[in-house]
């Protein structure tokens, strides 16, 4: 048993007053990929069409555009009541969800069931989106679209030179040259995930959505595989990526003011955007090196970017 209570659309709003709860759970997933961050929602601002939580553990980058409903969910159970807010797009598909945790402060985290409490028509979900076609290839400025990336100076320009040149992101990685990204056997995921854990290199792990993307920075521990699944299992961080829905896989550096930056991108196949995995590092600092090794471990032949 339990209650579903929808919830006013104040979307800043709601991600503000998170923070007076404590210690939550985020989750933010997409058809092959979930991510779980416990931790609290702080830095919390908006502008310019974006949602941003910058906390040090929660850190989520939101397009209220992509928002259309939330609910404030009551589920009951032999273990108690688990508590949770839930917010879903105008397809009906998750965006992103706050749950209750051991650490939580529950009668704060309650309040906003009557805070945010409304009275609206009922949610009727559209059409699922079609499925992005993209231009055949012969119709793309090649040489342009390299020569752009090659002149990238921060990571945050690469969409806008994606949808400068009308090139979806897949098929930007089979134009730009091997150079630039390089495809690489999708098992090569779970050998840096290891490796990572082994060696306790600190990554930073994407996992999004069209309405949300969330953020893991730190180490990892814990890889466990279950069936299809490749697991990261830690008390703050859990990753749960269906490797049977990766298509491909792929390594991928872009030149920054801070020197080239290495990421490995996993791709479903619709050519969607799964995961990415990143060294971690602050903007103004340059690459880890030991991220760069173990990157390099993956490719198939060694490939770099001039700074």
């Amino acid at each position: 048993m339990g209650e579903a209570i929808r919830l006013a659309p104040r979307w800043l709003d709601l991600l503000q007053r998170l923070e007076s709860a404590g210690r939550l759970m985020a989750l933010t997933r997409n058809e092959a990929c979930v991510h779980e961050r416990k931790g609290t929602y702080t830095g919390v601002s908006g502008g310019g069409g974006h949602l941003l939580v910058v906390g040090p553990d929660i850190d989520l980058r939101g397009f209220p555009s992509e928002w259309a409903a939330a609910w404030y969910l009551t589920v009951d159970s032999h273990r108690g009541s688990l508590h949770s807010i839930q917010i879903f797009d105008a397809h009906g598909c998750a965006v992103h969800k706050v749950y209750c945790t051991d650490g939580t402060d529950t009668a704060s985290f309650e309040t906003l069931r009557e805070a945010f409490r409304a009275t609206l028509p009922p949610f009727q979900a559209s059409a699922p989106k079609k499925a992005r076609i993209d231009r055949p290839d012969a119709d793309v400025d090649a040489l342009g679209l390299r020569q752009a990336w090659l002149a990238l100076r921060d990571t945050h320009d690469f969409f806008p030179m994606l949808r400068s040149y009308s090139v979806g992101r897949l098929q930007a990685l089979r134009l730009a040259g091997e150079d630039l990204a390089q495809p690489v056997s999708v098992g090569h995921v779970r050998t840096m995930l290891t490796s990572a854990a082994e060696r306790q290199i600190p990554i930073m792990c994407f996992v999004g959505n069209d309405g949300i993307i969330q953020i893991h920075t730190g180490t990892v521990h814990r890889i466990i595989e279950q069936g299809a699944w490749l697991n990261v299992m830690d008390p703050d961080f859990n990753l749960h990526l269906r490797m049977d829905l990766v298509a491909s896989l792929w390594c991928v550096v872009k030149p920054t003011e801070d020197g080239p930056v290495h990421s490995m991108e996993a791709y479903d196949a619709d050519g969607n955007l799964v995961v990415q995995f990143f060294g971690a590092r602050k903007p103004g600092t340059a690459e880890r090196d030991d991220w760069r090794q173990l990157w390099n471990e993956c490719t198939t032949h060694h490939i770099e970017v001039a700074s």
